[in-house]
């Protein structure tokens, strides 16, 4: 056949490629076009410190896609099998089947270590990014309406998070998991009148049991990152909708975004960022060591390991009871072991303190607006010190959870550091806050200063009378717009103890508290009042009439 008779008919167009009719079908069935033309132009601000929440979005794909891998391999059992492989220092050694696919997945099974090095680093920087994440958020208060429902989110997911990572390095059945899962049923026990109940249930008889590990391993890869992948849809659902909150600058507002575009700009960011956190934590797996649980051993119920730590994210529940005096007291027949209880107790509620601050801060102010722009963590003084006193806390319990090895490296008596946990544990947060809330308010002072009198120039200059001073320079519109455009509550009034009836209304306790707080908070000594356009205005014209003599020396 020749060519021209190949060619299509004269007046005739060739259709459409079999990609755009794909396009256009389900275009006509799901809206493909409009949904994508309404999203793909959607504008995102730039800041470095979204990329927190990022590296934690790419570290949890990262886990869900080894942790596809290593299910393949390994065996949720505690069947008791002889080990005979490549690892010969273990050969002979009686162990369960968890264990034993765990050291085959390790040693035999290509590239088997390396995804379970890169499994654990993922969960281990998962959880840390978000925690440092929700404390960028914590900081600048980007959690204030409309996103109390997300930050409950990133919460939910950081607790979630914090025991699926306990679940999954508890799973290899090992000497050292299997003093954290000896810790927990432990800890479960002390549960009055339930705890013993809870014990048999979750291990299906009397300790350490034979079900615990199928059970373990059905909720650590099925039920909660089923939970969690739903969470992290909805919160980027609801970040889309709301879109990100922006920080203060030049034409920001809470009726704006100022950014780039998601298509192709912030894409084409977010994939390199992808590609660079799944390069780093590569490297982490293949070079630096963690959870080798050949050198543990396999669980036995009458050993423990030394040096046993469990990761860090867990680690401040373990300070909770070490630095815990061992009380117990016997009531009604029952003997309660308060201390193991108690920092059961103390363990959600320092989470909670900091979870539920939100609504906190929003009854103490009442505020029903919208914000979309962050705040700058030194103009709320109360708020940053709180959340630094929070971190002290949570740092302080970690050291106490390895006081043994702060005792064995630094050559320290345990005792010493056991007890001076103790005592930070009261007195370290108070002293935290205290010294924090009076680094922003002077932080404060140092930026009304800057907006009333410039910049220090360094140039000093002598008056025609002998006086010497330095130069201060203006500052320019963007800057003073920087230092002054945020918002600043002021103290609530206590209501009135007569209506207009001249009634006595009684005031309830709880309207008093909020008043008090109100005035911590904001008052003279919560915060320092901002520069108000009538006295910066003053005090310019004030320095019009005091320029420097022309004949000034220099």
């Amino acid at each position: 056949m020749s060519q021209q008779q190949r060619a299509p008919e004269a007046g005739r167009t060739p259709g459409p490629p079999l990609g755009e009719k794909l396009a256009t079908w389900a275009d006509g069935r799901v809206g493909l076009f409009s949904l994508a033309k309404a999203n793909l132009r959607k504008i995102f601000p730039d800041h470095w410190s979204f990329m927190l929440g990022e590296v934690a979005l790419y570290s949890f794909l990262i886990i869900v896609l080894t942790g596809v891998y290593l299910t393949m391999f390994f065996k949720p059992g505690l069947n008791e099998v002889v080990y005979h492989g490549r690892y010969t220092q273990l050969n002979g050694v009686r162990m369960s089947e968890a264990f034993s696919s765990t050291m085959d997945i390790s040693f035999d099974i290509r590239g088997g270590l390396l995804l379970r090095q890169l499994h654990h680093w993922a969960a281990l920087v998962f959880i840390m990014a978000m925690l440092v994440h929700m404390m960028r958020v914590f900081f600048t208060g980007a959690f204030r309406k409309p996103r109390e429902l997300n930050w409950l989110i990133g919460a939910g997911l950081l607790i979630l998070g914090m025991f699926d990572g306990f679940m999954g390095y508890s799973l290899p059945d090992d000497l050292l998991s299997g003093t954290g899962i000896r810790f927990m049923e432990g800890a479960i026990l002390a549960v009055p009148i339930v705890g013993t109940y809870l014990v048999m249930f979750i291990f299906g008889g009397q300790y350490p049991g034979t079900i615990w590990v199928p059970r373990m391993f059905t909720v650590h890869v099925l039920l909660i990152p089923g939970v969690m992948a739903a969470l992290v849809v909805a919160h980027l659902i609801l970040v889309i909708y709301h879109k990100h909150t922006q920080g203060l600058g030049p034409g920001r507002r809470n009726d704006n975004v100022v950014g780039m575009p998601l298509m192709p700009v912030y894409m084409a960011k977010a994939g390199g960022f992808f590609f660079l956190v799944t390069g780093i934590l590569s490297v982490f797996a293949a070079i630096a060591q963690v959870n080798p649980i050949w050198a543990y051993g396999p669980y036995r119920p009458d050993q423990v390991s030394t040096d046993a730590q469990p990761d860090w994210y867990m680690g401040y529940s373990e300070g909770l009871i070490r630095v815990m005096p061992g009380w117990e007291i016997n009531f009604l027949g029952h003997t309660l072991v308060l201390g193991v209880f108690i920092p059961l107790l103390v363990f959600p509620a320092i989470l909670l303190s900091l979870w539920l601050y939100p609504f906190f801060e929003n009854w103490l102010t009442g505020d029903r607006r919208e914000h979309h722009v962050t705040e700058r963590p030194r103009n709320n003084p109360v708020r940053t010190a709180f959340g630094a006193a929070w971190i002290s806390e949570y740092v302080l319990l970690l050291i106490g959870g390895g006081n043994d090895l702060f005792a064995t490296h630094f050559h320290l008596s345990i005792n010493i550091i056991t007890w001076s946990v103790r005592i930070g544990f009261f007195v370290l947060p108070v002293l935290v806050f205290v010294i924090v809330k009076r680094w922003c308010l002077g932080l404060q002072r140092r930026d009304r200063e800057k907006i009333l009198h410039g910049r220090e120039s360094g140039r000093i200059i002598r008056l025609p009378h002998g006086e010497f001073i330095e130069v201060h320079e203006p500052l320019n519109q963007e800057d003073r717009y920087a230092l002054s455009a945020f918002g600043q509550y002021q103290p609530l009034p206590l209501p009135a103890t007569v209506d207009e009836n001249g009634n006595v209304r009684k005031i309830p306790w709880t309207e008093r508290l909020r008043v008090r707080l109100s005035q911590s908070y904001f008052g003279p000594s919560g915060q320092i009042p901002k520069v108000s356009r009538e006295e910066y205005l003053a005090l310019a014209e004030a320095h019009q009439h005091h320029e420097p003599a022309a004949g000034a020396r220099h």
